[in-house]
């Protein structure tokens, strides 16, 4: 069986000032998820699964999906504040869901199959799904050995504002031997910083190996991210911004000795649109690889494109 990706696309993009997931930036006016889209089906995978906002289908089917359906098989779920377990109440002033780790939970009910975890508003480059692919199509259901794909922190920078990685610890075998949630990452001249909680600003090396949020799973993860996700929010219901991002769910499985997790490297350079600023520099981007040949001006054959 082919393998799944999943995309979360129900973020609110407060920094960015709009919905970002469905902002055009192609030749023929696709996203940036498209281009995620059309690598991942060169590189053998079989169905796509959003997570997205039920305040956004409409303009989702429209915009997307009416593209894809004739390249792929598409589905999508909901991600909302009020999917939490029983006995959970939380503060009716939250504005948004629970997190990535809260997203993924939303689609266990449709993925029975190995699958890939993208963000919609990242582009991870196209060298980037075929190893992920592989790994994938070889992975037992039932087994609690994962994947990633990690960067250089140097090739994934926003040159606006500050961002948010995964500093990740290999062993000898390139196998994750932790990952830890740095804020506020930004180049400052010729050095890399994160801001700590006192704003004091601490050295990355431009080398590390970071996660973006490219992961690669078993359905066995599923399980697992229930009893992370549990924990959580009965510890954190009550907070107005609190979430559980992926990073330290995976970073506790390995640590209890519950999962591993090959870091697939890649080489390739990110690019987002995390604050309204990128925009332009993603389009360039996009400009640039059409040229070279890697992406056709169009990307998907239909007769018509949303206007």
């Amino acid at each position: 069986m082919k393998p799944t990706l999943l995309i979360l696309a129900a973020g609110m993009a407060s920094r960015y000032g709009s919905l970002k997931q469905l902002d055009p930036v192609g030749g023929s006016g696709e996203t940036i998820m498209e281009y995620s889209i059309y690598d991942a089906i060169r590189a053998g995978f079989g169905r796509v699964v959003f997570v997205i906002r039920k305040s956004t289908e409409q303009e989702f089917c429209y915009t997307i999906i009416a593209k894809l359906r004739s390249s792929i098989k598409v589905e999508y779920v909901f991600q909302e504040i009020d999917m939490v377990p029983a006995g959970i109440k939380y503060s009716p002033e939250r504005q948004k869901p629970w997190g990535a780790s809260h997203a993924i939970l939303s689609a266990s009910g449709m993925i029975h199959e190995p699958f890939a975890v993208i963000n919609a508003d990242d582009y991870y480059g196209r060298h980037s799904f075929q190893p992920m692919a592989d790994f994938l199509s070889n992975a037992r259901n039932t087994a609690a050995t994962y994947a990633m794909i990690g960067y250089n922190l140097n090739n994934t920078l926003s040159e606006f504002g500050t961002v948010s990685r995964g500093i990740c610890r290999l062993d000898d075998s390139n196998f994750l031997l932790g990952v830890t949630e740095r804020t506020q990452i930004a180049k400052i001249g010729n050095n890399i910083v994160y801001f700590n909680e006192s704003n004091q600003p601490l050295p990355i090396g431009e080398t590390a190996t970071v996660s973006m949020n490219f992961w690669g799973y078993t359905p066995v993860f599923f399980d697992q991210l229930h009893i992370q996700f549990n924990k959580f929010i009965q510890q954190h219901c009550h907070e107005l911004k609190s979430e559980l991002p992926i990073p330290p769910v995976v970073d506790s499985l390995i640590s209890s000795g519950e999962a591993r997790v090959k870091v697939l490297r890649s080489n390739d350079r990110w690019f987002g649109v995390t604050y309204k600023e990128d925009k332009p520099l993603v389009i360039q981007k996009i400009r640039e690889l059409i040229s070279e040949g890697i992406y056709p001006e169009r990307l998907w054959n239909v007769s018509e494109y949303p206007s």
